[in-house]
């Protein structure tokens, strides 16, 4: 398991496939401030109400300087369905191999109920725009977490 990414280190690059299986890298988005966020699975309630916070924010991110990417394990055609349900505009990427996960430290040991397992530790890592690591958020909660981020950036009213 990757150790935890700390502000001031560089943010590993990436490039993985979207919703309409286009690749989509960390080196498109140079010279701006990305929100890289990792969630389990789409199409559940707490990474959708995630997503939706983030969509609705995305115009005051992008005005303050801020893209949006989400990774996920999920498959290019699960991002499609939840994109398209949930009419979201946020970039959802897919990461089956978990490499990038693993890269972020958003892959690791979890416990749910006693029980400890393998799975996506939610986080959002904001990397500035000379692809250095701003802040590093780990095990975020999904309801009010776009709302605490905005705070923290100081973004929006």
């Amino acid at each position: 398991m990757s150790e935890r990414l700390q502000p001031g280190d560089t943010a590993p690059a990436f490039s993985l496939s979207d919703a309409d299986g286009n690749q989509v890298s960390l080196a498109d988005h140079a010279g701006r401030k990305v929100i890289v966020y990792f969630y389990p699975a789409a199409l559940t309630p707490g990474c959708t109400k995630q997503a939706c916070d983030f969509t609705d924010n995305l115009e005051v991110l992008a005005d303050a300087g801020y893209d949006v990417i989400g990774i996920s394990p999920d498959k290019p055609e699960k991002l499609g369905k939840f994109r398209e349900a949930e009419n979201l505009k946020v970039t959802l990427l897919s990461d089956p191999d978990k490499e990038v996960l693993e890269a972020y430290a958003a892959f690791g040991e979890k416990q749910n109920y006693g029980r400890t397992y393998l799975g996506v530790i939610r986080s959002t890592i904001v990397v500035d725009e000379h692809g250095k690591v701003e802040h590093a958020f780990y095990n975020v909660r999904a309801t009010g977490h776009v709302a605490k981020l905005l705070r923290d950036l100081k973004v929006g009213a």
